[in-house]
C-alpha cells in the first residue's frame, strides 16, 4: 500500500491509526480471519461501512454522524486517523491508545483543567485529520469527563457547541454494569428522577455540564449489543457471570468460585 506518511506527521501526541481504502470483500475476509460471531460481525460491518461512506450505514440525523454504542461482555476509504481513548491506563494499553485524562492534558483529581483558548494551534493540529473517536470501558467514563472531551473537540473543530462531539464520529465500547467512574457520575444517570435531600439551589456549572454530557449520550443513533460470551464455554460459569453482573449471585455461585 502507498501511504504518504508526511500527511500524518506531527499531528499531536495521541496514538494514531492509519488505514486505507477497503471494499466489502476485504471487510468480510477480516471478519472471517478473526472469527467474529454474528453480533460482532454486525458491529464491524456497520463501522467499516460507515468509514467507506456506505449510505446504508449512515443515519439521517446529524449529517450522517455516527454515535454508536457497542455494549456487551467485547479500515477506511482514504488516509485517516482515529483517536483511541480509555478511562484507565490498563484499558488504554489494551487498545494501544491513551487515557482520556492524558489527552485532556490534566491529571485525575488535580483540579486543574486544560485551558481552552480560541486559536489554540496545538489543539487544532491534534484534531485536524480526526474523524473517528473510539472510547473503551465506557462504564468508567463519567459525565463530567465526557463533557470536557466534548468541549475540547468542538473547540478544535470550530463547530457549533450544539453539534455533538464537533461532528466527529464516536463509538463507545463496554458494559455499563462494570466499575463505576471515580469521583464522577455514570453516563446512564437519569436526571429526571427525584433526588433525595435535593435543595432548591441553582445548579452549579459542573452539574450543568453533566446534563450536557447526558444529552450527548441520548443522541446515540446506533446500538449493536454483544450477548455471546466469548471468554469461556463453561455453561455453569457463564450463568454465574450473568448473575454477578446483576448482583444476584447465590450460595452455589460462591461454592463454585471457591473451586477456581
Amino acid at each position: 500500500m502507498n501511504i504518504n506518511t508526511k500527511t500524518c506527521e506531527n499531528y499531536g501526541s495521541i496514538p494514531l491509526v492509519i488505514s486505507v481504502k477497503a471494499n466489502s470483500c476485504t471487510h468480510k475476509s477480516v471478519a472471517n480471519e478473526f472469527t467474529l460471531n454474528r453480533e460482532q460481525r454486525a458491529a464491524f460491518m456497520i463501522i467499516t461501512g460507515h468509514l467507506d461512506g456506505d449510505s446504508r450505514c449512515r443515519t439521517g440525523d446529524n449529517n450522517g454522524q455516527l454515535i454508536m454504542y457497542v455494549p456487551g461482555c467485547g479500515v477506511t476509504k482514504r488516509i485517516q486517523m482515529m483517536r483511541k481513548l480509555a478511562p484507565t491506563g490498563i484499558a488504554a494499553a489494551e487498545i494501544d491508545g491513551m487515557t482520556i485524562h492524558s489527552f485532556l492534558g490534566e491529571q485525575r483529581n488535580s483540579g486543574k483543567a486544560r485551558t481552552i483558548k480560541p486559536g489554540d494551534l496545538k489543539l487544532e493540529k491534534e484534531w485536524t485529520l480526526v474523524e473517528y473517536l473510539l472510547i473503551d470501558e465506557i462504564s468508567m467514563v463519567g459525565l463530567t469527563l465526557l463533557a470536557k472531551l466534548n468541549r475540547i473537540i468542538c473547540a478544535a473543530k470550530h463547530t457549533d457547541p450544539q453539534v455533538p462531539f464537533g461532528c466527529v464520529n464516536v463509538i463507545f465500547f463496554g458494559d455499563y454494569l462494570q466499575y463505576r467512574p471515580v469521583y464522577d457520575v455514570p453516563l446512564h444517570t437519569d436526571f429526571t428522577l427525584p433526588v433525595k435531600n435535593k435543595s432548591n439551589k441553582i445548579a452549579t456549572e459542573k452539574q450543568i455540564q453533566q446534563r450536557v454530557a447526558r444529552s450527548l449520550i441520548l443522541q446515540i443513533n446506533c446500538v449493536v449489543k454483544l450477548t455471546q460470551q466469548m471468554r469461556t464455554e463453561d455453561l455453569r460459569y457463564l450463568q454465574l457471570l450473568e448473575r454477578l453482573r446483576h448482583g444476584e449471585c447465590n450460595y452455589d455461585d460462591y461454592e463454585l468460585l471457591l473451586t477456581r
